[in-house]
């Protein structure tokens, strides 16, 4: 899959996760904004180059799936429900991402995220 030539946001946030579950990081870098900033309730990257870092060389999970379970297009960015799996199929947490989008690329994302599993 290649990057969206738009700036539909419900395509730009299903592209995200394509590009990183398939540990495609050259991909994922077009997504995201110069100043792309993530908060998660953990940390905070702020620029697309550390967070591209931290994905690609220094998050202890690489084999993983997101399984976007719904997305809610509306507005100027997009919100996605889904769960993230473990090479396994287990589930290792829910997250509820929202993304804002500027000039056809993600400038931001909040990551909010539940324990999953049993």
């Amino acid at each position: 899959m290649t990057v969206p030539k738009t700036g539909d946001p419900a395509r730009l946030a299903r592209a995200y996760y394509d590009a990183l579950d398939a540990g495609e990081y050259d991909r994922l870098r077009d997504l995201l904004a110069p100043d792309f900033v993530q908060r998660r309730p953990d940390r905070t990257f702020e620029g697309r180059d550390r967070f591209v870092s931290f994905m690609r060389d220094e998050r202890p999970m690489t084999d993983t799936t997101h399984v976007v379970d719904a997305v809610y297009p509306e507005g100027p960015g997009v919100a996605v429900r889904g769960r993230l799996l473990d090479a396994d199929g287990d589930e290792v947490f829910a997250f509820i991402d929202v993304f804002s989008v500027e000039d056809g690329r993600l400038a931001a994302l909040e990551t909010y995220a539940a324990a999953g599993g049993e």
